[in-house]
């Protein structure tokens, strides 16, 4: 049997595998990511979401000790002549449904040296959504929402009216769902997908993205850790490996080493395998998955986003540090 530090070893390896590949297929891709490339998504929503993905990346990538990174310097360099486009606020917040979020993930996620009107510029398009003052509140969306929403504007500087976070963290997912997962028969995902992804999205807030530790009580954090780790597990018999990668993230924004646990060793193990040649992961799982055949543009939208977690957690694991 393989011990502890026989899979940390191994997992350590194919994470910094992961990681060089993933990081290099975005940073050879940085054109996909403009909005106003011809090669970038064809709705304006879609062109938002991938940059501003990226954006989360790169300022999360900033905080690492691995930040001293000519990678990172390259893609923060694309994001700010972006930033520094008049008419790029205009763009993140085009989509009413998701113009307030948009705007405070503009704002909150700024590359620096672009200054405050870039900033300004995009509160200012969502101010009817009572975006500024203090007319900010989380009325009429989810818990999962306004956890996001009060995550955002506090970044961004914005004041709000959204409840406290003990409050927020009362009606979360990682605190309501763990104990109605018990009763799912062995064999069966213990909650569905979109809850799986309001878990990891619920630890990424609460635990800014690995920087601080989730202000769970102790017995909710053991009850929320018991659940991502039989998703986890039942994530990687299926492959499904956008979720395997986020439900990693969350093991270690809920303080847990996932290098150190066999559901951990497991997924890192899955995604290596699903790693293409040229350092993609093809998709959120293989039902979903771009072809060889398909043309530049399906093959970037299909494997992006996986991608993408996939470099984030890796690095959030301490594996990015290779070139």
């Amino acid at each position: 049997m393989t011990g502890p530090t026989g899979v940390v070893a191994a997992s350590t390896g194919e994470s910094e595998r992961l990681s060089a590949g993933a990081l290099g297929w975005l940073g050879r891709h940085l054109d996909h990511f403009d909005p106003y490339s011809a090669r970038a998504a064809a709705s304006p929503h879609g062109k938002a979401k991938a940059v501003l993905e990226l954006a989360l990346l790169c300022h999360c990538w900033s905080r690492l000790d691995t930040a001293d990174d000519p990678r990172l310097d390259t893609a923060t360099g694309f994001l700010r002549t972006l930033w520094r486009r008049p008419d790029f606020a205009r763009l993140v917040t085009a989509d009413p449904r998701c113009a307030t979020e948009y705007a405070l993930v503009h704002a909150a996620l700024a590359p620096a040296g672009t200054g405050a009107e870039a900033r300004r510029s995009a509160l200012a398009l969502a101010a009817a959504d009572g975006l500024t003052g203090d007319g900010l509140t989380g009325d009429g969306r989810s818990p999962l929402a306004r956890l996001e929403l009060r995550y955002y504007a506090e970044k961004a500087g914005v004041r709000h009216r959204i409840e406290p976070y003990p409050e927020l963290i009362a009606r979360n997912v990682l605190v309501t769902l763990p104990a109605a997962a018990r009763t799912v028969p062995d064999g069966e995902p213990p909650v569905g997908i979109p809850e799986a992804y309001a878990l990891t999205h619920s630890a990424f807030y609460l635990a800014d993205f690995g920087r601080t530790g989730a202000p769970l009580p102790a017995e909710a954090r053991a009850d929320a850790l018991d659940l991502v780790g039989r998703l986890l597990a039942h994530c990687v018999r299926r492959d499904w490996w956008d979720l395997a990668a986020e439900l990693l993230m969350a093991q270690r924004c809920l303080g847990l080493d996932p290098l150190r646990t066999p559901e951990g060793a497991a997924a890192i193990a899955c995604l290596a395998r699903a790693q293409r040649p040229d350092g993609a992961l093809p998709g959120r799982s293989p039902a979903t998955s771009a072809a060889p055949e398909d043309p530049v543009g399906e093959r970037f939208a299909k494997a992006y986003h996986t991608t993408l977690v996939t470099a984030l957690m890796t690095l959030l694991l301490g594996a990015g540090s290779g070139a």
